[in-house]
């Protein structure tokens, strides 16, 4: 087993390209502004994003996943990923797509909706467009205005990505930050414009469907911010946003266990980079993750795992013998490791009016999509 200084999976957030480089720059001098520190620090988190892209087309050239369109975001050149990384990837996907699935695929009356949270290079409305092709499905990302220019950009570069989006608003001609069609929305605005307490300051999301059934995405996003920012930029999202009435759900992917000597050593080497994780001080177990979900009134049902419990239960047997023959990996005990130190939790909430009845067979919605995923707890 490597040491603790070695542990590989810290390079899936280091963010080896603009992460990495801002190293010198990051730390400053004595008089270093807060502005310009807190600048240096979204620049190594939007720096993790292509770090992640290039893991997924690792994962797609090796036969892990299916996703046409990792390649098409991806910036860096491609880089075979250790195999631990690759499974460690591979997971992760695994465990979010479940969710996502059972999600589009329960039969409701209402329309769905989707809003990912810092979506960056994430292909999943693509594949989901694939995958479903008659389900309706209104789809929304929110990114720093930067992340999402750059998305725009590799949108143009290839039509296959343009023709799946719908008719937009305005052409794609010229340098654009923000997208909307009534089917795929980019919204370029930083995250923590929506904790204002002043909601005349708030800004409009266009096509954003207050009464949808509304499944709410941060795969590696939130956890970058202060847990009382979060908790604002929720409340926002599902009282100014979308109605009390409407059916909710949260799925969070982010890291957990700092406690131990995996995560005293993640904690370190991200700090290094200026890249901190202060929701995996406040929520550290899967009991915190859990009580959370409660405190963003996600209460009537919830589920949180770490991503072992998903390789060893949501993965089948025959896909764990499919994916053990793609790579040779003898450090099981590391896998094991890396794993139990990031946990899916998902909640939801029926709407005000559907907590007592349902809203045209839609107000258990979230209970009969995640019936029976192991780790569900009915609430």
């Amino acid at each position: 087993m490597s040491s603790n200084s070695q542990i590989p999976n810290l390079k899936t957030l280091l963010g080896r390209g603009r992460g990495a480089g801002l190293r010198g720059r990051a730390r400053g001098g004595p008089g270093a502004s807060t502005e310009s520190s807190e600048a240096v620090r979204d620049n190594a988190v939007r720096g993790t994003d292509q770090d992640a892209a290039g893991s997924r087309v690792s994962c797609v050239e090796l036969g892990y996943l299916n996703d046409p369109y990792a390649k098409l975001f991806a910036t860096q050149s491609s880089t075979r990923r250790l195999p631990l990384l690759n499974r460690g990837s591979y997971v992760r996907t695994t465990a979010i797509d479940l969710l996502v699935d059972r999600f589009l695929t329960t039969p409701t009356h209402g329309l769905k909706q989707i809003i990912s949270l810092g979506a960056g290079t994430d292909t999943r409305y693509w594949r989901l467009h694939d995958k479903y092709p008659d389900t309706p499905l209104l789809y929304h990302e929110l990114d720093f205005p930067a992340n999402a220019a750059s998305k725009l950009l590799s949108i143009q570069r290839h039509s296959e990505l343009e023709d799946a989006l719908g008719a937009p608003h305005f052409g794609l001609a010229g340098p654009q930050q923000s997208y909307h069609s009534f089917t795929y929305n980019l919204h370029a605005l930083d995250l923590r414009i929506l904790a204002a307490t002043d909601t005349a300051s708030l800004p409009d999301l266009p096509n954003l469907n207050p009464t949808a059934n509304t499944l709410i995405l941060s795969e590696m996003c939130l956890c970058y911010l202060q847990p009382e920012v979060v908790e604002k930029i929720i409340y926002t999202l599902t009282t100014h946003y979308l109605r009390s009435s409407t059916p909710t759900s949260l799925v969070l992917y982010e890291p957990i266990r700092p406690r131990d000597a995996f995560g005293r050593t993640m904690i370190s080497n991200l700090a290094t980079r200026n890249i901190h994780l202060p929701t995996l001080t406040k929520y550290p177990e899967l009991a915190d993750q859990r009580a959370r979900l409660k405190e963003y009134d996600f209460g009537d049902g919830d589920g949180v795992v770490d991503t072992g419990f998903v390789w060893r239960e949501w993965v089948s047997a025959e896909e764990k013998e499919r994916v053990g023959q793609l790579e040779m990996l003898d450090e099981m005990e590391e896998l094991e490791l890396l794993l139990r130190h990031y946990c899916v939790c998902w909640g939801w909430r029926d709407g005000d009016e559907n907590r007592n009845q349902e809203r045209d067979g839609d107000g258990d919605l979230f209970r009969r999509a995640w019936e029976g995923v192991k780790g569900t707890n009915g609430g």
